[in-house]
């Protein structure tokens, strides 16, 4: 559980911390459920690349972040119509480049890896806190 947006992004870059080179993470939750500032802590804690220059891609549906030897990629699919438009994008081409970090996934789950990690947060709006739940599918369970 996270009670502030630094708590979440400090729970984004210690999974960063945690990741291969290449991985597919895909993350769930209401608008302003905190998706994008968990996605800006793996940026920085994978690329050293400052948060403050992660924003969500909502128009250009995908952003991407080189540096420390890591490249990712930040979709934001709230837009998409469906997975034959990402497909035509040619964004399925980047599983297999670096990370990648796709909000609202669930538009595209036909062509979704079975290795991947599912990140779901639940705003408790509230209790001013977000529960995180990392659902890792043929990962080591272990790990995260």
């Amino acid at each position: 559980m996270t009670s502030s947006w630094e708590e979440t992004k400090a729970a984004g870059m210690h999974l960063a911390s945690l990741l291969p080179a290449k991985a597919i993470i895909t993350l769930s939750g209401e608008l302003g459920a905190g998706k994008t500032t968990f996605v800006k802590g793996i940026v920085e804690g994978c690329t050293k690349i400052e948060s403050r220059e992660v924003n969500s891609p909502t128009f250009t549906y995908v952003n991407s972040f080189s540096g420390n030897g890591h490249t990712i990629f930040h979709f934001d699919l709230y837009r998409l119509k469906n997975t034959q438009e990402f497909l035509a994008m040619g964004f399925d081409e980047y599983f297999d480049q670096g990370v990648c970090c796709i909000e609202w996934a669930e538009k595209i789950p036909e062509i979704l890896p079975n290795d991947r990690i599912h990140i779901e947060i639940l705003y408790k709006k509230q209790e001013g806190v977000r529960v995180i739940k990392i659902h890792p599918t043929h990962y080591d369970k272990n790990t995260f």
